[in-house]
């Protein structure tokens, strides 16, 4: 075979890791906001590797052993909680290309990263701060900070979400309730 003439498995393994990871939402927003702390961008970099370690070391993982790896490192490198839905999903397409990589097919890694790089969406978050009125007794010192998000895809913004296969959960809506909290809910 001629040097080149194909990629090798574990560089399209390498590759479809970099790309889940950076059209993944939750660590978008944790790099561009700070989240990790001024070496944002390099842990970024570094949970690529991480992640294709974990998957040598450990046989037959689980999708919900992914899931709580995933969830741990964004919890201690970027100090965020991720709750929007996004850690099934993007466990299953690293555990999907996983398993490409084992049986050797170059050519769905290839598809894999490509549909997901295709999908792949820009995300600003902004934090707002607002004062809200629950009692006449209380005082306006109380004030509740939300994130707004923006996704850009292909530089048009969209209505905060990213388009997604139509199987995959997304946010609908938020509501706010008096103690401050933000329930999410799913569209079924």
């Amino acid at each position: 075979m001629m040097a080149g003439a194909a990629e090798e498995p574990l560089t399209l393994f390498r590759a479809g890791i970099r790309a889940a990871l950076e059209a993944w939402p939750a660590l978008q927003i944790a790099v561009e906001n700070g989240f990790g702390g001024v070496h944002s961008q390099e842990k970024a970099e570094w949970l690529g590797g991480a992640v294709e370690e974990y998957f040598f070391r450990n046989a037959d993982l689980e999708l919900e052993e992914v899931e709580d790896f995933l969830g741990e490192l964004m919890t201690n490198e970027f100090d965020t909680v991720v709750e929007d839905g996004s850690l099934p999903q993007v466990s299953q397409q690293l555990q999907t290309m996983f398993r490409h990589l084992q049986r050797g097919d170059r050519a769905a890694l290839k598809e894999m990263a490509s549909l997901i790089t295709q999908r792949k969406c820009k995300v600003r978050a902004t934090a707002l701060t607002t004062a809200r009125e629950t009692d006449e007794d209380e005082d306006d010192a109380n004030s509740v900070e939300e994130m707004e998000v923006a996704a850009m895809n292909d530089g048009a913004v969209t209505d905060g979400v990213c388009p997604q296969p139509p199987d995959s959960q997304t946010i609908k809506e938020e509501d706010i309730v008096e103690d401050g909290w933000t329930i999410v809910r799913r569209k079924k």
